[in-house]
């Protein structure tokens, strides 16, 4: 993995320099591994995975992809995250009810 420093620079409009906070870009490839190799030593490219995801090719086009517990668990809660932000910006509030009415309702 390569860590690349920038560094960002805000101004005001007289070009007064305001803040400076560095940047960092972290740049990787992408391991490759044949089904073969995956077969002779899975624990092997399991423990690489905890790093970077790792390319499962079969005939030099890549069929999966294998990627670590932590990883997959980002991702996951990335998505669940990014569904519900959305979810809540369509939703529609004018259509509410009040909560006492409804608690009355359901004898709560």
């Amino acid at each position: 993995m390569e860590k690349i420093e920038k560094v960002s620079t805000k101004r005001d409009k007289s070009g007064i320099v305001l803040d400076k906070r560095p940047i960092y870009i972290y740049h990787f490839s992408m391991n490759n591994i044949s089904i073969s190799q995956l077969k002779i030593n899975p624990a092997k490219f399991i423990g690489l995975a905890y790093d970077y995801p790792i390319a499962v090719e079969k005939r030099n086009k890549i069929q999966a992809y294998l990627v670590g517990k932590e990883f997959f668990e980002k991702i996951v809660d990335y998505l669940e995250n990014h569904i519900d932000q959305k979810t809540i910006a369509q939703a529609d509030y004018k259509k509410g009810r009040d909560f006492e009415e409804i608690a009355s309702q359901l004898g709560i």
